[in-house]
C-alpha cells in the first residue's frame, strides 16, 4: 500500500515548477490530487503530464471567489483534506527605485494574501491529522539584491506560518511539529519549505 493511498493532496499553483513536482510525487505516493492555476492553458498541460485522474481548477488565490470555487469543486469531487501545499506565488525582480505600485501589489496579493486566504477557507474542509505546506523562500532573510517586494511577501509568510499553526491548534486541538527543507534549483537558488502539520 502507498504511504498516500486514500488520502486527498490540494497544490495551489500545481501547474508549474515545484508545484507540479510536488502534485506529481503526491499522486505517485497513491494521493487523489487537486491542483489550482490562473492559466487554463498550463493547466491542461499539467493534466496531461500528472495524468490519473488529477482535478484541475482555474482559479486565482487572490481572488477570494476563486479559492471558493476550488474548494467547492475538491469538496464535492474528493471530499475533505488531508494534504494542502501552499504554493502558489510570483517573483517581479526588480531594484527597490525601480518597483512599481502595481508589481508590488501584485506579489503581495499572490504572495501574501493569497496564501493567507487559502489557509483560512480550506480549514473547515481539513481532515484530522491533515498537513498544511507553506512554500516559502531563504530569500526572506538572505536580504538578495532585486528581491525587496518579494522577500517582504515571504517573511510575512514564515511569520504567518507560525502564527496559524498556532490558531489551528487551539481551534482544532492538534498536535504541531515543524521542519524546514530545501528545494536547490541548477542556478544554486534554493526555496525553502516551511511545514506546519495539524495533527
Amino acid at each position: 500500500m502507498k504511504r498516500l493511498e486514500g488520502k486527498v493532496a490540494v497544490v495551489t499553483g500545481g501547474n508549474s515548477g515545484i508545484g507540479l513536482a510536488a502534485a506529481k510525487r503526491l499522486q505517485e505516493e497513491g494521493a487523489r490530487v487537486a491542483i489550482s492555476g490562473r492559466s487554463r492553458k498550463t493547466l491542461d498541460e499539467a493534466v496531461e503530464a500528472i495524468g490519473n485522474g488529477v482535478l484541475a481548477v482555474q482559479a486565482d488565490v487572490a481572488k477570494l471567489a476563486d479559492l471558493d470555487k476550488l474548494y467547492t469543486e475538491v469538496s464535492q469531487k474528493l471530499g475533505k483534506i488531508d494534504v494542502l501545499f501552499v504554493n502558489a506565488g510570483i517573483a517581479k525582480i526588480a531594484p527597490l527605485v525601480e518597483t512599481s505600485e502595481d508589481a508590488y501589489d501584485e506579489q503581495f496579493e499572490i504572495n501574501t494574501k493569497g496564501a493567507y486566504f487559502t489557509i483560512q477557507k480550506a480549514i473547515p474542509l481539513l481532515n484530522d491529522g491533515a498537513s498544511i505546506i507553506l512554500n516559502t523562500s531563504v530569500a526572506d532573510i538572505q536580504g538578495q539584491i532585486g528581491t525587496s517586494a518579494y522577500s517582504a511577501t515571504k517573511a510575512a509568510l514564515r511569520s504567518f506560518a507560525r502564527t496559524a499553526a498556532r490558531g489551528t491548534r487551539r481551534a482544532r486541538h492538534p498536535r504541531e511539529h515543524s521542519r524546514s527543507g530545501a528545494n536547490r534549483h541548477s542556478d544554486g537558488r534554493e526555496d525553502r519549505i516551511a511545514k506546519r502539520s495539524c495533527r
